[in-house]
């Protein structure tokens, strides 16, 4: 490992463990090696393995023995992934980082093994491995990468406690600073001044307001826009800051000039309810089941929910997903929680016509004995700018 101190990275131990366990699954699936893909919006199992967050494009050939190589898009990317990365073998991957991955992969002599996909690969890119390799099986080994991720190890969880901290930053600085008369877009830079300075990075921030006494938005929108924000407002957030790709989740409504109408005021008592209901069934051997028992309370109260009511976070966004046994397109696979796993829990409680909601919620450890919330943030309706 590069002796560099200049960007963060897990310990020497830490990648040790991940590579053993990796290599046992990939000798029980039968593989010579992993062909694993990355983009600037996907880049979490590159990082895993490679500690280095894709700028642009990456492959990284993990073979079951021997030295990974990480193939970096574009040229002038190389030297930052070679300060970042944790392996020693990384190059440009030349005008095409399939066709350089392939050539790796054959050098290797494994052009007629079993070979393992990961990440985010696409078409084009499959074509071409296919065609590279043409004695080769490809395998898609997402579904074994997937499970290796969820649970997390002691420094993993450290990073995404500074995820948290990051993410709880932005929500403090929405509630010093949000107000009548500034627009959505204006709330994005409030956010990011909260925790770029300090190392942290966007994940996503979703906000989206709408008067209380009219409402037109249910639930925090992707992508802010022109409105100017009036008094009276609500504003629905889910922020995510992260930590070196590790991140934390928190959501919260806000309450502009005015507290909260008794219509949202009510709305935010369901889905507060609802959200310390699932967390207090959550803890290892819990099943499915228990928890969408606990969700039945929202509907039980009138109302229905838009976005997940729960889903895996930290490495991805990683099983279960769940919704509500109502809102459900098909019944969930079959998923016992174990220790160490990261959850978001977050009903979005809306009512039945779509026109009002409210959404609360964050990130949470699972404990020998329940959970711990990796948040310090208040779980409130914030009022501001009053």
């Amino acid at each position: 490992m590069p002796d560099n101190n200049v960007y963060p990275r897990f310990s020497a131990v830490e990648f040790a463990r991940r590579y053993a366990a990796l290599r046992a699954t990939m000798q029980k699936a039968g593989l010579s090696a992993l062909i694993v893909s990355g983009t600037v919006s996907s880049y979490n199992e590159i990082a895993y393995l490679s500690n280095f967050l894709v700028t642009r494009e990456a492959m990284l050939v993990f073979p079951l023995e021997g030295d990974p190589a990480l193939f970096v898009q574009m040229y002038n990317h190389v030297p930052t992934a070679r300060q970042m990365a944790c392996i020693s073998d990384v190059r440009w991957g030349g005008p095409d980082t399939s066709v350089t991955a392939a050539g790796n992969v054959l050098e290797r002599g494994f052009g007629e093994s079993r070979i393992g996909l990961v990440g985010a690969i696409s078409y084009k890119q499959y074509e071409t491995l296919r065609r590279l390799l043409p004695g080769a099986a490809l395998v898609d080994f997402m579904p074994q990468f997937i499970q290796l991720r969820l649970i997390k190890s002691d420094e993993e969880i450290e990073f995404l406690r500074k995820g948290a901290q990051f993410s709880d930053l932005a929500m403090q600085a929405l509630e010093n600073e949000a107000r009548p008369g500034i627009t959505e877009h204006q709330l994005t830079a409030i956010v990011e001044k909260a925790y770029l300075g300090l190392g942290g990075r966007t994940h996503i921030h979703y906000m989206a307001t709408t008067s209380m006494r009219n409402p037109a938005v249910c639930v925090p929108a992707q992508h802010q826009s022109d409105r100017v924000i009036e008094n009276g407002d609500v504003l629905l957030t889910e922020i995510s800051a992260h930590y070196h790709s590790y991140p934390g989740q928190i959501l919260r409504p806000f309450a502009i000039g005015t507290p909260p109408t008794p219509q949202y005021r009510h709305m935010y008592d369901v889905a507060s309810e609802a959200f310390h209901r699932i967390a207090s069934v959550i803890r290892p051997g819990a099943t499915i089941d228990d928890l969408l028992d606990a969700a039945e309370y929202i509907h039980s109260a009138g109302f229905t929910i838009y976005d997940d009511l729960l889903h895996g976070f930290g490495g991805g966004y990683l099983p279960p997903v769940l919704r509500t046994r109502r809102t459900s397109p098909q019944p969930p696979a079959p998923f016992i929680f174990q220790e160490n796993m990261t959850l978001v829990i977050q009903p979005n409680v809306i009512t039945a016509d779509e026109r009002m909601g409210v959404q609360v919620g964050e990130l949470v450890l699972i404990t020998h004995d329940g959970i711990e919330s990796l948040h310090h943030y208040p779980l409130r309706f914030v009022l501001c700018a009053q």
